[in-house]
Order: C-alpha cells, then sequence, then structure tokens
C-alpha cells in the first residue's frame, strides 16, 4: 500500500445580499432543476447511449444548467444543540453530470468535487453565497483540458449565484 498527499489552494469565491436568507434560496431553487432522484438515477442507469443520457440529464436541468442532488439544513442541526433558532445555514449539492463527466475522465479526482457545493447562510453582514472553484480544485492535476472545463463551470455557478444574491 502507498499513500500519498498533495497540497492543493482552494480559492473560495463568494458574494453578499441585502436580500432575505429565503428569498436567496428561492431565487437558487427556481434556477435549479430538482429531479425525482429515484427516477433520475434509474433513468440513467437505463441510458444505452450517450444520446439517451444527454436527454436524461437535460431534462433534469433548470434554466441554469444545473439540478440538485442534496440539500442539508444546517440551521436545523445548530438549533438542536443551542435549544434555539440556529442561523439560517445552508448546504446544497448542485451539478450537471454531463460536466463531471468532461473533468472526470480527464481527471479522475474531480469526481471527490463534483457536484459542487454552495453553501448559503446569513450572517450579520447579510446573506453569503459561497463556493470553491472547480478550477482552483483541478489545477494542481495539470489537464488543460479538465481545467477548460472547470473554469466555464466556475463561471456558471458564479453566474447562478450573482443572479440569486441581487
Amino acid at each position: 500500500m502507498e499513500m500519498t498527499t498533495k497540497q492543493i489552494d482552494v480559492r473560495r469565491w463568494s458574494v453578499t445580499s441585502s436580500k432575505p436568507f429565503e428569498s436567496v434560496v428561492a431565487a437558487v431553487d427556481a434556477a435549479v432543476g430538482h429531479p425525482n432522484m429515484r427516477e433520475f438515477t434509474a433513468g440513467i442507469g437505463a441510458a444505452k447511449t450517450a444520446g439517451d443520457l444527454e436527454a436524461i440529464v437535460q431534462r433534469a436541468l433548470g434554466k441554469s444548467g444545473f439540478m440538485e442532488f442534496a440539500r442539508f439544513d444546517l440551521g436545523v442541526v445548530l438549533k438542536i444543540e443551542s435549544g434555539e433558532r440556529g442561523p439560517d445555514s445552508l448546504h446544497l449539492v448542485i451539478g450537471n453530470p454531463l460536466i463531471m463527466k468532461e473533468m472526470v475522465k480527464r481527471v479522475p479526482d474531480a469526481g471527490s468535487y463534483a457536484p459542487v457545493s454552495l453553501l448559503i447562510d446569513k450572517r450579520p453582514d447579510g446573506v453569503h453565497l459561497s463556493y470553491d472553484s472547480m478550477a482552483s480544485l483541478l489545477a494542481p492535476h495539470g489537464d488543460a483540458d479538465a481545467l477548460k472545463v472547470a473554469r466555464d463551470l466556475d463561471s456558471k455557478v458564479e453566474r447562478l449565484l450573482t443572479e440569486a444574491a441581487s
């Protein structure tokens, strides 16, 4: 057995909104698809061609080009511990399997980061929408094609967050 380590410098992108937490979450929700994950997974498993796969994914995507895979309400967990209302904090896992495929076939480690995580949380200065740049996560692997896909993904996520915040 051999274990290796690699230092990765992550670039965190964040935008702050003066809108209420619920409004920001609603804007993100309106922009991403919300497929029935059981049906989506079954459809992907039944796909016979790349065209079949693409059609299934396209039906699941929202106007942003992303779909939601999971959501974790961190505020509820904090509330349980504190015995009072916890801060509004939501961790969303979103992505596009077609974009993920293009990165992972070039850099297998990209599968550790895709789909991507978004953090939407209320702080004293407003609602923060945060995202760790995929390009920064993949840069140490040195694959120019994967980095091009990652930069495009970063642009799409940043656009989604900027639009939800404004």
